[in-house]
């Protein structure tokens, strides 16, 4: 009598990653690129999928804005959903801004056109270019080749152009959410209670966690939509265009307003699928009530002033950190 059962036996399909990320090599956390290769080096790989990473900026905030761009512009190419928050320039401004990506099948389709053009040229016009293309020394003629172009356009990190401007096709290639602190904050603030929390960070946290629930980003209820990373960038956090009064007043209404927001959004991004930098002045960075262990890389303050602000951190806001238990960005 033959079995009419079938085997038992199941084929394990592997899961998709999703593009532009990879797994790290010492805990097999998912990783995105920075846009600056040499950067995801130092940092271990890659920005982890679920953090923040902060950024000081510089006195005319070249490099800082420059960062920003590089992280945003590297999302366009990984087909990743971008997020961008400020209170200085209008969001589209800075998608407008974005460095030109270099990559190899741009740089292969030139290299045809230049091919095809050579071909149907004379026969005296390729002699011409054959002579010019040997003014190399003959010491070198030798050698074996190397590949000096960029690989494919799907790696892990990208090289840009920083003298071009994205194309505006690449640009809407992707989803893009846009927050503009003027266009959210009303004109009226005395009659909205906010709690002890700046009313921007409220509206950009609310905004933030709209975007992450709605378009499925949120890891803990995810939705049946393909898997896709959503990158944060918010430039020049906690400038006076925020409203934050952190070292203009000794008693500033709203002292631990930004150390709660970092909190609140890195509880965010813990549970998605996303990955944030935020540039912050050096002023306000070196006044932060951040953890010991982070205070003592980012603010340069003396002991006795990182327990104080230990101290604060667990009276003032929450009591959120005590002791050594507090929380890492």
């Amino acid at each position: 009598m033959a079995s009419c059962g079938g085997t038992s036996f199941q084929r394990r399909v592997r899961s998709q990653r999703v593009p532009g990320t990879r797994p790290s090599l010492r805990n097999g956390q998912l990783l995105v690129s920075t846009g600056v290769p040499s950067l995801d080096h130092i940092i271990g790989g890659g920005l982890a999928v679920g953090t923040l990473l902060l950024i000081e900026e510089d006195s005319y905030e070249s490099y800082s804005r420059m960062l920003l761009k590089y992280f945003l512009a590297e999302g366009v190419v990984s087909r990743h959903s971008l997020f961008i928050a400020s209170a200085k320039d209008h969001p589209e401004e800075i998608l407008q801004e974005l460095p030109a990506p270099l990559l190899d099948d741009v740089i292969g389709t030139n290299e045809a056109i230049r091919e095809t053009e050579d071909n149907s040229g004379n026969s005296n016009n390729s002699t011409t270019a054959a002579q010019n293309s040997m003014t190399i020394a003959w010491r070198y003629q030798n050698l074996p080749k190397v590949q000096t172009a960029l690989t494919s356009s799907s790696r892990f990190g990208h090289y840009y152009n920083v003298s071009k401007t994205m194309s505006t096709e690449l640009q809407q290639s992707v989803k893009c959410h846009g927050f503009f602190l003027p266009d959210e904050v009303p004109l009226d603030l005395t009659v909205i209670e906010c709690g002890n929390m700046n009313f921007g960070y409220v509206r950009l946290l609310k905004s933030i966690q709209r975007v992450i629930r709605e378009e499925g980003f949120d890891g803990v209820c995810p939705q049946a939509k393909k898997r896709n990373i959503l990158r944060i960038g918010i430039h020049s956090l906690g400038s006076l265009l925020w409203g934050e009064d952190i070292g203009l007043h000794e008693n500033a209404k709203h002292a631990c307003s930004l150390t709660k927001f970092l909190y609140a959004l890195r509880g965010l991004l813990r549970t998605s699928l996303s990955a944030c930098i935020i540039t912050v002045p050096a002023y306000l960075i070196q006044r932060l009530h951040l953890p010991p262990d982070l205070s003592d890389t980012v603010s340069r303050s003396s002991k006795q002033n990182l327990a104080e602000s230990a101290k604060l951190l667990s009276t003032g806001c929450g009591g959120a950190a005590r002791g050594k238990e507090h929380l890492d960005f």
